[in-house]
């Protein structure tokens, strides 16, 4: 009687042990399925790479215009004429070759885009270029003071140089907005690949592209503002 009480015992316990082996297994499962689950909606901030481009282009192009109209009243050591011909040459050079740098790079990356992930977060158009412009604010004074400077030695000139790298960006974020209209997609960068001053879309850091609709966000493809219209 000992001996079969003894094995009811030992069955019992050996339940229990199972009972607990089984629930512990299943919580550690559905632990690892939770860490899975919240690793998968884990997104980026996503910055609009045409509005990046875009946010110097502005402030270049004034800054440049005051520079230069400073500047022409200054005689300088060439001369009026002379600085204001070299300045329409400095600012179609610039113009040109702002306006075309960094295509194959730019074409690789949208070419190989990934579409936006579900949990990723757009930025607003006004917030990027608050960022971009807050993080290059010092390189802006110093080329308006440079430009300036410039205008002592050929009046104009360095200010048409700065406005023509300003009319370079925004001929630039309006061969990113075709480009966008071709892929039917906006072009994002994630926002912690920028690094400092939030302005390298085409950077060594950044490794890749996300893509969404046409009508995603609150910009125009090529970064404009987009009209109330189009939102309807």
């Amino acid at each position: 009687m000992d001996g079969s009480q003894t094995g009811r015992e030992d069955t019992v316990a050996r339940a229990g042990r199972t009972r607990r082996e089984n629930r512990d297994g299943r919580k550690v499962r559905e632990g690892d399925a939770g860490r899975e689950n919240r690793s998968g909606r884990g997104g980026h901030g996503l910055a609009r790479v045409a509005v990046l481009v875009r946010a110097g282009a502005a402030p270049m192009w004034w800054l440049g215009v005051c520079a230069a109209g400073i500047g022409v009243l200054v005689p300088g050591l060439t001369g009026r004429r002379i600085g204001v011909l070299a300045g329409a040459a400095l600012y179609l050079l610039s113009l040109a070759a702002v306006a075309v740098r960094g295509r194959k790079r730019y074409r690789s990356l949208a070419g190989a885009a990934a579409r936006a992930g579900k949990y990723d977060v757009l930025q607003d158009r006004a917030v990027t270029v608050r960022n971009w412009r807050r993080g290059h604010r010092w390189w802006l004074l110093l080329g308006f003071l440079l430009a300036l400077g410039a205008s002592f030695a050929v009046p104009a000139a360095g200010g048409m140089l700065l406005a023509g790298l300003g009319t370079g960006l925004r001929l630039r974020a309006a061969w990113l907005g075709r480009l966008e209209r071709e892929g039917e997609g906006l072009l994002w960068v994630r926002v912690d690949w920028l690094g400092r001053g939030a302005g390298a879309p085409a950077g060594r850091t950044v490794k890749g592209y996300r893509r969404t609709g046409i009508a995603a966000g609150d910009a125009a493809p090529g970064g404009a503002r987009r009209r109330t219209a189009a939102l309807v």
